[in-house]
């Protein structure tokens, strides 16, 4: 028997990607095998497989339709998922029902057709399809229904990840990143957690005056031990909404690691926190460009120089083309303004790399330096600074939240207070 989930069908209009509030969780580690009739939903299928979310399925691709499945699972087993496109209503049916004799418990199945009809779908449900897609589809459509089999109805949503780089060392894309995962817990109350990537020399711990026996490091050279259970005792909690995941930013040891080193702990974290933001050092390698790729959404921090438009110019474009599926990257200009110091007008970059920066946060040393030597956030420092609303704008835009406001009281709160007191 064909086990199913009871979706309706949807679409995605033709070559547009998911919008801010569209957040697909990633698929698990699963086997997905596609019969196409046609070119067209063979591509697509084959781009969804190129994408992030699918990164860790496995998937095949052949020609023929639903009768080259049937043939297909005569003799071998069935995978986790089969992706079935076919023409008419009656070849769906007929060959579903001879599908079900060959196919293994548990199998999903998702068919692609091209009859938009709720008697038709009706069918489908009942005899164990788990989703009906309308022909033509998108890579996206082939992405959201293979991820939508396995994201319960039920389940707490998958928290978003926010990957933070600087085009450059020394750009502060530490300080934004801790800045802006401050306004997302606190203006926004959405419970986050900052994970500082930069093991020798992370300075988070610093920025929000944590200093944790245990960190990131004990969960990285330990992947065996990484669960939820283990990851709550490495966070520090620094308020309410916001925790830490620090660097231990000792040298004792060298940080060397593969590309999937932090794959366990993202996961992990995916499942508890709403919001992960990843203050991502400021290096090339195999696991930071598979962090960045990976994330839900990336914000590159640049100073107005020629070296930082070349680095973003460069770090935008391999991810725009590595994500297609994606919202493109997100950029702002900081440290701006600095007296003497020739720069770069934000209008050029943004020719540079077409696409405007959404936030120009400027130079103030006394503000960032007295933040930083405090362990305090600039909110902390001064809380009406025009410099406090670009950050709480940058995580609008990130989380796609507008600000979380306080109700009001009525004008006889006062009086109301004070009976209380009395009493």
């Amino acid at each position: 028997m064909i086990s199913y989930s009871r979706q309706t069908p949807e679409q995605q209009p033709d070559g547009q990607p998911p919008s801010t509030e569209d957040h697909i969780a990633p698929a698990p580690r699963v086997s997905v095998q596609a019969f196409c009739e046609t070119v067209e939903t063979a591509a697509a299928v084959q781009s969804a497989g190129e994408d992030r979310r699918l990164g860790k399925a496995h998937l095949k691709i052949q020609m023929g339709g639903m009768a080259a499945a049937i043939e297909a699972y005569r003799s071998a087993p069935t995978p986790n998922v089969i992706i079935l496109e076919t023409e008419g209503r009656n070849d769906i049916l007929l060959g579903l029902d001879q599908l079900a004799t060959v196919c293994d418990a548990g199998t999903r199945v998702i068919v692609i057709g091209r009859i938009n009809d709720v008697t038709l779908y009706r069918e489908l449900v009942r005899r164990g399809v788990s989703d009906y897609v309308i022909a033509p589809v998108t890579a996206i459509d082939v992405v959201r229904a293979v991820c939508n089999l396995f994201s319960a109805p039920e389940a707490k949503a998958v928290g978003r990840i926010i990957a933070v780089v600087g085009a450059k060392g020394g750009v502060g894309s530490s300080t934004v990143a801790h800045n802006v995962a401050w306004a997302i817990a606190r203006d926004l109350a959405l419970d986050s957690v900052v994970a500082d990537l930069d093991l020798a020399f992370g300075t988070a711990g610093l920025d929000y005056n944590q200093d944790p026996p245990q960190g990131i490091a004990d969960a990285v050279f330990s992947p065996d031990r990484v669960d939820t259970a283990f990851i709550d005792r490495l966070l520090s909690k620094c308020t309410d909404h916001l925790s830490l995941l620090a660097a231990p930013a000792t040298l004792d040891r060298v940080y060397d690691f593969g590309a999937d080193a932090f794959d366990a702990i993202f996961d992990t974290l995916r499942t508890t926190m709403p919001c992960i933001v990843l203050d991502v050092p400021h290096q090339w390698s195999g696991w930071t460009k598979r962090a960045l790729i990976a994330a839900d959404d990336i914000l590159i921090v640049a100073a107005p120089d020629l070296a930082n438009l070349r680095n973003t110019k460069n770090i935008y474009d391999l991810l725009k083309a590595s994500r297609p599926n994606d919202r493109a990257p997100l950029y702002c200009l900081n440290q701006v303004g600095i007296p003497k110091r020739p720069e770069i007008p934000a209008s050029e970059f943004a020719k540079a790399i077409e696409s405007q920066p959404i936030a120009t946060i400027p130079f103030e040393p006394q503000m960032f330096g007295s933040a930083a030597n405090n362990g305090q956030m600039i909110a902390e420092i001064s809380a009406n600074h025009r410099t406090t609303e670009m950050f709480l704008q940058i995580a609008q835009r990130l989380t796609g939240r507008g600000e979380t406001k306080k109700p009001k009281g009525s004008f006889l709160s006062p009086l109301i207070e004070k009976l209380r007191a009395k009493k």
